[in-house]
Parts: C-alpha cells; structure tokens; sequence
C-alpha cells in the first residue's frame, strides 16, 4: 500500500476526530484518535501542554490589558473614544483568554477522570501480582500529582474573575459616562486591582511550572 493511497484514510480519521470531540462523543472520539497512535494518556499530555500555552497567552492578555488601564489613567486630553476602544478591546481581549483556560481546564479533567478510570479497571486483568502492585503504585502517585497540578491550574483560574470584573466595570463606566471625565474614576480602579493582578501572575507563573513538573514525571513513569 502507498502513502498516497493511506492519505484520504488519515485525513478521513482527522475528520471523524474533530466531528467527534465537537460532537461530545466521547468513546468515539477515544476510538478514533487510537485509530491515528493517540491514547488517553497522550490525550492528557497533549491537553495539558495546551493548557500551559492557555495560561501563559491568558497570563500575557491581562498583563498588557493593565498596563493599558494605567496608561488611561494618566490621560490628559486627546481622544477619549480612541481609548474607549483601546481599553474595550483589551477588556474583551483578556476575557477571551480567560474564558480558554477555563475550557482547556474542564477537557483536562475530562480526560484525566477517563483515563484514570480505563488505568483502574486494567489493573484488574493483572495475572502477576508483582506488576499489579507497581502499576496500582504507579496510579496513586500520578492521581498524586495530578491532584496538585489541577489545584494549580484552578487557584489560578479563580483569581481572574475580579480582575476581569474591574477591567470590565470600568470600561462600562467609561461607555456610559461618555466623556473624558469617567477617566479619573481609572486611577482608583488601577491602585485597588495592582495587588490583584500580581497574585494572579504569580498564581499562573506557579500552575505553568507546576504542570512542567507534572509532565515530567508523567513522561517519565
């Protein structure tokens, strides 16, 4: 068989994966993606490696969003509707990025429950007891790990909503004032959510280098 004639079977598998994973059909899209060398366990690598670049755009967005937020609250004049716009587009910008984590989040619990499930139940069909022992040792300590790393990523995700809230109140204060003065309202708002933001960066940095410690040992074991 050629590699021309395998193509349309691997691109038709790619197909059947995307319908699958955007359908919800979960033990199909399972299915398939065995079909192309992709296994439970390289489903949770994979989402969480995603997860990582999740947090760090996330991470990114909002640090440009505030600094943007402090650089409107020393406005002096010019154009308000420009940095109306600006601060909206940043506001929404930072949003998005949240909302992201958020789902990569929910897909790598989903995928961590499934294959920790599917690990449980294989132990069952060991006939050495020996390997059933360092197999049942080996689940309790990535279960271990795991726990950590989605503790990480959640404590993260939870210390979003009320910069985000801010971004976002001011930016509707500003659209319903509609004029330059709603600006003053900015400089209290920056100083208020200044310790917020740094416990959120600080808060993501530790879930990125906690899920790089995570898929080292998961590699490794």
């Amino acid at each position: 068989m050629t590699l021309r004639s395998l193509a349309p079977r691997v691109r038709l598998l790619a197909a059947l994966v995307l319908l699958f994973a955007f359908s919800g059909c979960t033990n199909a899209y399972y299915s398939a993606m065995e079909q192309i060398g992709q296994h439970k366990r390289d489903i949770l690598r994979s989402r969480i490696e995603a997860g990582q670049q999740d947090q760090q755009e996330a991470q990114e967005q909002i640090k440009s969003t505030y600094e943007r937020f402090k650089e409107a609250a020393d406005y002096d004049g010019g154009d308000f509707e420009r940095v109306y716009d600006t601060l909206n587009s940043e506001s929404e910008a930072a949003q998005d990025r949240a909302d992201d984590v958020s789902e990569r989040i929910e897909s790598i619990e989903e995928v961590a429950a499934d294959l920790f499930t599917e690990w449980q139940e294989e132990i069952a069909l060991y006939s050495s007891a020996s390997l059933k022992r360092s197999s049942e040792q080996s689940l309790r300590e990535t279960k271990q790990r795991y726990a950590k790393l989605i503790a990480a990523m959640k404590r993260a995700e939870s210390k979003m909503p009320p910069v985000l809230n801010a971004f976002r109140d001011q930016v509707l204060f500003m659209k319903h004032s509609l004029n330059a003065r709603a600006i003053a309202a900015l400089e209290g708002t920056v100083g208020e959510i200044e310790s917020d933001v740094a416990s959120l960066i600080r808060d993501i940095d530790a879930s990125i280098r906690e899920a790089e410690s995570f898929l080292d040992q998961f590699e490794a074991s």
